[in-house]
């Protein structure tokens, strides 16, 4: 029975539930940001810098903890230290009094994500067969954006049913991150000295996915990608347009909820779409998509269709986040996996810093209708530049 017929190894499932409830902690806060950071007397620019810093810290330590993730015995320790982190840091932001505090615990929350993620997604990668990857890593992101699904739920019902006040929400978000923790000594209790790269994977690799240039196109094709991550605007930004808009505070956790329902819904066929497909061409159609909502957000006036089109945007992640890890570790043939999932993260961490700043900058100067027409503008370029680039006729993954 080939590996395929097998389904997903259990650390593969082990990690997606260890991510359900990380992901259940941070978005019980997240949606709750924009109006906090706006009651402490934040505004466009310091939501653009929220995500920007934030990911620029997280780059750095994506590039550290990925180097450190090709050595076995340090994988185990890199992803609890990322989830401890986060577990401590979270309920914190609910004590804040200036918007500049919630900014740095924000970005310390995303120095635990660096540490984690590259060794993690080592893991997974190493896990399966080449041609299940598409799979493992949608199976990971559904259960990743199921917990952001519960998250927001959560922090709605605490809100609306119970009475608390948005900053005591964010305390009580110490409970599945807490759970997180624990979960995650019992997903990786094994990888101690168990690691292995592509050079002993123990799975024959089959034909690459991609025509002859094979080494240098996944690196083509990671320079677009790391050009899309700087293009995409802030879903903080998404958020305040909705409010711009006239969306009631209290139901922004539920949209919150809403878009990642259409995230864990889609994942996973995503990721199986990218097996059978080829990673590029099913990432083609996530950054057309992507193009399109842009479009729409920025020339609506009604919150409820804002709301229809920033549920469309949970269709972009679903198309693109499981093709980008297969591209990312038919990369690293030649190098290794830790190492080149750490370039990968930071790559596209500064490349949020630098758009989240610009398109923080141009929300306040021109307006959000401006910042999205520019951001969509050029995603649509890049998708163009995919679609008719070297490696347009990919065939389909074997």
């Amino acid at each position: 029975m080939s590996e395929s017929e097998r389904g997903l190894p259990p650390v593969v499932k082990s990690l997606g539930l260890v991510s359900f409830f990380n992901d259940l902690a941070s978005e019980m806060i997240y949606p709750l940001i924009p109006a906090l950071v706006a009651s402490l007397g934040g505004g466009a620019l310091s939501l653009g810098l929220f995500d920007g810093i934030s990911e620029a810290l997280s780059a750095a330590a994506k590039l550290w903890s990925g180097f450190l993730a090709d050595r076995p015995r340090l994988r185990r320790p890199l992803i609890l230290a990322g989830y401890g982190i986060a577990a401590v840091t979270r309920p914190v932001i609910g004590a804040t009094t200036a918007a500049w505090q919630v900014i740095a615990l924000r970005a310390t929350d995303r120095v635990g994500k660096g540490l984690r993620t590259p060794p993690r997604d080592a893991v997974i990668a190493d896990a399966v067969t080449p041609d299940m990857r598409g799979r493992a890593f949608g199976f990971h992101r559904a259960m990743d954006h199921a917990g952001a699904v519960v998250g927001p739920l959560v922090a709605w019902l605490l809100l609306s049913q119970v009475g608390l006040s948005p900053d005591r929400v964010i305390v009580w978000s110490v409970v599945p991150g807490l759970i997180a923790v624990l979960a995650v000594f019992w997903a990786v209790r094994g990888e101690a000295g168990s690691g292995k790269g592509e050079a002993d994977n123990p799975f024959p690799l089959p034909a690459s996915p991609f025509p002859n240039n094979a080494k240098r196109q996944p690196n083509s094709l990671l320079y677009l990608i790391v050009l899309f991550a700087f293009a995409r605007f802030p879903e903080m930004l998404f958020l305040l347009r909705l409010k711009d808009l006239g969306l009631p505070v209290a139901l922004t956790p539920l949209v919150w909820a809403a878009l990642h329902v259409i995230r864990t819904t889609l994942s996973y066929p995503g990721g199986r779409l990218s097996d059978s497909l080829g990673p590029k061409s099913v990432m083609l159609g996530g950054w057309f998509a992507y193009w399109l909502v842009c479009m729409a957000m920025a020339t609506i006036t009604s919150p409820w269709s804002g709301v229809g089109w920033f549920l469309v945007f949970g269709l972009v992640a679903a198309l693109t986040e499981s093709p980008e890890r297969a591209l990312v570790a038919a990369a690293a043939r030649d190098r290794g996996v830790g190492k080149t999932f750490g370039i990968y993260h930071a790559s596209v961490g500064i490349a949020g810093l630098l758009g989240g700043i610009t398109f923080g900058m141009v929300y306040a100067r021109m307006g959000g209708p401006a910042a999205l027409i520019v951001s969509g503008l050029a995603g649509g370029v890049l998708a163009l530049a995919l679609l008719l680039g070297p490696s347009s006729k990919e065939p389909a993954a074997t």
